[in-house]
Order: structure tokens, then sequence, then C-alpha cells
């Protein structure tokens, strides 16, 4: 087998049971710990959009959450739902929704772990992450360095070069773009914004999250009108063919539920990152009076992710599938034909719509993943390494505009994969002391919290 081989063979597996397993036991554990923290879903939306001036940090909660859906809502919502149905037919639409339900609770104690155990720079500034949270609540230091080992470089793969390539290849397919022009003006764009840092990412993704989520989902809508005597029928199918036993029920599809159950989960585990760590790293830096108050409001990113933008998308393929039967093919590109051809039912402007949707996508994920890796190194190396990182950062999101470089993406897959592992060692270590922070600060959500925060040296391996 070739290298190449090999990496693609470990990255089909990490993402396949052994995350699967892992990450469903955390998403069940920490939604029956919290008492079911999900039902204050309605409280973290308003939350999200209720500035906390009492606060301590250096941005609002919305702009924090905004920066961390606009990591996690990418290309994985649009080709990524569809790589689930057609690989384990339209059921796996269900049981994604399912991981985006349970999730949340994830996503409320990965984000209170961060917060509670966040620092302040000498400078101001404020940070936090699994790598403080393993370092200062659990004196696991060794295992704070390897997450954001895997953090910092995960980001120039995942979070930037295969994101860059995704809209060099939707401007070339659909506008006949140079992928060097794309590139160019990738890199330029994402240069402008990171340079300023994290203020200035959360001031363009507060604008851009809300627009281009509001695009997509209209696209969606339109083209769910026009397959509309469809529309029963294709939520008839998902939910009848999530627990089908037998190959074929699902008619049109033909795959039973355990295909749909391994797709739907895996699927849905990677786009919302419940569990990876991404997010928290800049909703450490939110202005929140206590870490309750902080981490609803970052739940709400699981919850508009996977429960609303991943289970629209389903019914729009499914449904648009169900009206076009020709739409379903065989082949390793049945996938993005079965994304673009729905999308192409709405008349004359159907192709530029999806390819700007992926295109704002992708680039929204570039924005935020910078951040991550930036934080992620910044712990490891201090504060001289955050300029040479952005530069670097920058160079990628070029190299991935005009290159594919399967195998480097391959290796990128893998690492985010091996970040869910600490992360959820913290979550379950540390459970018993955020619980406590639930039951002090969710009934009494306005109250501050005492704890001095430590300002420390730049060197943060050092603390």
């Amino acid at each position: 087998m070739t290298f190449s081989g090999i990496i693609d063979a470990i990255d089909g597996w990490l993402w396949g049971l052994p995350l699967i397993i892992i990450l469903l036991a955390t998403h069940i554990y920490c939604t029956v710990r919290s008492g079911f923290i999900q039902r204050y879903i309605g409280r973290g939306i308003k939350l999200s959009v209720t500035p906390d001036p009492d606060g301590e940090g250096e941005v609002s909660q919305f702009g924090a959450l905004t920066t961390a859906l606009a990591a996690t809502i990418g290309t994985g919502n649009i080709v990524g739902v569809a790589t689930a149905i057609v690989s384990g037919g339209p059921g796996a639409v269900f049981w994604m929704w399912i991981t985006g339900v349970l999730g949340i609770a994830t996503k409320y104690f990965e984000t209170h772990m961060s917060v509670k155990y966040r620092v302040q720079t000498k400078d101001g500034r404020m940070i936090g992450g699994a790598m403080f949270a393993l370092q200062r609540g659990l004196n696991m230091k060794w295992l704070g360095v390897i997450f954001a080992a895997l953090g910092a470089i995960a980001a120039f793969g995942i979070g930037c070069a295969t994101q860059a390539n995704s809209i060099s290849a939707a401007m070339a397919q659909n506008f006949g773009v140079n992928p060097i022009l794309t590139g160019i003006v990738v890199a330029v764009l994402t240069a402008v914004v990171i340079i300023g840092g994290v203020k200035a990412i959360t001031k363009v993704t507060e604008k851009l999250v809300p627009f281009m989520a509001a695009f997509y989902v209209i696209g969606c809508l339109i083209v769910i009108i026009l397959n509309r005597h469809f529309l029963v029928s294709a939520i008839a199918l998902i939910i009848k063919s999530a627990f089908s036993v037998q190959a074929g029920a699902g008619g049109l599809f033909g795959f039973a539920v355990g295909k749909a159950l391994r797709f739907g989960f895996a699927r849905g585990l990677f786009s919302n990152e419940s569990g990876m760590g991404s997010a928290p790293l800049v909703a450490a830096s939110a202005k929140t009076r206590n870490p309750v108050r902080q981490s609803l409001v970052s739940m709400t990113g699981t919850f508009w992710d996977t429960v609303i933008i991943c289970a629209l998308t389903g019914i729009t393929l499914v449904s648009s599938a169900l009206a076009h039967p020709e739409f379903i093919t065989g082949g390793d590109d049945a996938k993005s034909i079965l994304t673009f051809k729905a999308f192409e039912l709405i008349p004359g402007i159907g192709k530029p719509v999806i390819a700007i949707a992926l295109a704002l996508f992708a680039f929204s994920t570039i924005l935020g993943w910078s951040h991550y890796g930036e934080r992620c190194a910044e712990y490891l190396f201090g504060a001289k390494i955050i300029l040479p990182y952005k530069v670097l950062f920058i160079l990628f999101s070029f190299i991935g505009s005009v290159a594919a470089l399967d195998t480097v993406w391959a290796v990128a897959d893998i690492l985010n994969g091996l970040m869910v592992i600490p992360n959820v060692i913290g979550i379950w270590l540390l459970m018993g002391s955020m619980n406590k922070d639930v039951k002090r600060y969710v009934d009494n959500i306005d109250d501050v919290d005492t704890t001095p925060i430590p300002v420390i040296d730049q060197e943060f391996a050092d603390l």
C-alpha cells in the first residue's frame, strides 16, 4: 500500500467507529450529567444577542458565537450532508440531526471548561481553550501541549487549505475563474481580516455569518418550495429509513439502518465539531460575567449548524432526489452531483447561488480556524509566534487554492480527529466542578464570577 493509501486508511478508520463511539458517549454523558442542558437553548439564543457590558473579555458574546459558527458552518453543511445521504441513505439525515441535539450538551461543557480556566495576558487579551483547562484544572500540561500542537498544525489543512481549494474549485467550475487569481484574492482577503486579530475577525463574522446563513437558507427554502409535492414524502422517507432494518426499504436509495447510523453520526459529528475543542478557543475571549452565560451562548452554535442548517440541507436534497430520481448517480462524484443538481432547480440563478454559498462558507471557515490555530501556536511558543503563524496561514490559503495535495489534507484531518481525545478527557474529568457552576449560575445568570483570572507571562506553556 502507498503512503497516501495508508494515510487515507487511517483517516477513514479514525473518523469511523472510534470517534463515533468516543463522541457519542461524551454527548450522552454530558446530556445526562447536566440534566438535559439542551432545555436552555432558548435562553442561550436570547443571551447571544444581549450584550454583557459587565463581563470580562475582548469580544462580544455574539462575536465569539459568529466566529465559531464561521468555522463550523462550512462545506460539510452542503457537500457533507450529500455525502451522508448518498453513502448512508436518507435515514442518515435523521441520525445527523440526533447528533446535533445531543452534541449541544458537549459544546456547552467544552466551552464552560475553556472559559472557567481562561487566563489574561499582560497586554489585556483573554485566552483559553482545552490546553489551559488541562494544565490549570488537571495539572496535565503535557496533554495540553499535545492538544495545542494538533490544533496548530491541523488548522493549516482542514481550516485553511482545503477550504481555499473548495473556493477555487467553485469559482473555476461555475465562473471560469483561474485558480491562481482566486488564490490571490483569498490570500489578500484573509490577510486583511486576520492581521487585525480576534477583534477584526469577529467584526467581519458578525456581519458575514448571518448574511451567508440567510442566503443559503433562502436558497434551500426555494428548492423545497419547488419540490413541495415531495416534501411530506421526503420527511417520511428520512424517518422510515433511519429505522429500516432491510436494505432497499428506502426505495430509491436502498440503504439499511446500519449505514444510515454510521454516515449520519459521522457527518453530524464532523460538521458541528462538538467535542473537538475548537469553538471554545474563541469563546474564551468573550465578554461574559460567568462561564455558564457564555457556554449557553456557545451551545447554540451546534443548534444552528446541525439541528437547523444540516437538517434543512438534508430535506432539500432528499426532496430533490424524490422529485428527480436521475439526480442519484453512481461514482465518487455522486454527492456533488446531488448537491449542485438540487440547487440548479432554481431557475436561472441556481448554479451561482450554490457556488457563492460554498465560497462564503469556506472563506468563513478560514477566518475562524485562523484564530483557533493561532491560539494553539501561541500557547506553545508565546506571543512571538503570532505574526509568523499568520503569514504562514495566509500562504497556505493561496497554496490550497492552486493545489489539492490530498495526502497533506488527510493528515490534517487525522490531527483534527486526535484533538478530540485530550479535549474529551478534560470534559469527563472536570465535569463535577463544572456542574457545580451550572447549579450556581443557571438560575442566576447575571451573577458575576468573582474568581480572579490569572494574568500570565507571554510564555503560556510555562504557566
